[in-house]
Order: structure tokens, then C-alpha cells, then sequence
């Protein structure tokens, strides 16, 4: 196994993985209680506001974390962001494609 196929693999996987990220923060957003309707009720974002609320004398702070997951569940994620996912997602990807394809060489050519 040579280092055009370590490359390839590494390259689908990074591909994957950042298309995979892009699926995965909106569905994660929607998962724990982010939605575009605002935040659903008892979930773990509810919890989350309360805290920010509580620890805020009784409002969410702009640019708080809570308002930062409320505005990409609601209007979307920017450009930037979606460039930031998409990366860190490749990377991650990139990584893991490389070292199973590290690892499966020296299992299958041995």
C-alpha cells in the first residue's frame, strides 16, 4: 500500500467528514432543543437558558452561548461557520481516513 492510497483515503475521508458535519450541527442543534421556532420546552437548551438566565439576573446575554446556538437554529449557519464546520469535520475525517488506511496496510501487507 503507497502514499497515493494513504492520500486517497485520506482525501474520501475528509470529503465525508465534512459533508458529514454539515448534515450533523443542524440536526444536533434541533436534537438538544434549538429549533427554528425557538427553544422547545423541558429540553436541554430550556435548561441551558435557564442557567444563562438565572446566572444574567433573569435575561439570556447577547452573544451568550444560548443565543449564538438560538441564531444558527433559527436563521441558519453563516458562511463562515459553515466553512469552520466543514473543515473541522474534514479534519477529524481526514485523521481517522488516514490512520485506518495506515492500519490496514501494515495488517493486510505483512
Amino acid at each position: 500500500m503507497g502514499i497515493v492510497t494513504f492520500v486517497t483515503v485520506s482525501a474520501a475521508a475528509g470529503a465525508a467528514g465534512a459533508a458529514g458535519a454539515m448534515a450533523l450541527v443542524p440536526a444536533a442543534l434541533g436534537a438538544i432543543g434549538f429549533t427554528s421556532g425557538g427553544i422547545s420546552a423541558g429540553s436541554y437548551a430550556a435548561g441551558m437558558m435557564s442557567s444563562y438566565a438565572v446566572a444574567n439576573g433573569g435575561g439570556v446575554a447577547a452573544g451568550s452561548l444560548v443565543s449564538i446556538l438560538q441564531s444558527a437554529a433559527a436563521a441558519g449557519l453563516s458562511v463562515a461557520t459553515k466553512a469552520v464546520v466543514a473543515s473541522a469535520g474534514a479534519s477529524v475525517a481526514g485523521g481517522v481516513g488516514a490512520t485506518v488506511g495506515w492500519l490496514a496496510g501494515l495488517v493486510c501487507y505483512k
